[in-house]
């Protein structure tokens, strides 16, 4: 469930954080949320299915061909950067 929370900071600082988000498309809310959730989850410490919080979000969100190859994809993007 979620509640509200009031935070007091410095003018400046809202204004570059809004910037952030806004760039990112993602809710200044959604972004502290997230950042709370790396710095309160103890280092290594990962949940049940043995991912962090951060990786559990962004897993799915794209959509692959049934037969991409990312052992492929990996190759030719090291072949190209090291011509």
């Amino acid at each position: 469930m979620d509640k509200k929370l009031t935070l007091s900071l410095e003018g400046s600082m809202i204004e570059r954080a809004k910037a952030y988000a806004r760039d990112r498309d993602i809710s200044l809310s959604k972004m502290i949320e997230r950042y709370l959730s790396l710095v309160t989850t103890p280092a290594g410490k990962k949940q049940k299915d043995g991912l962090t919080p951060l990786v559990n979000e962004l897993s799915g969100i794209l959509d692959l061909p049934e037969d991409y190859n990312h052992k492929e994809q990996y190759g030719d993007y090291l072949s190209k950067k090291y011509r």
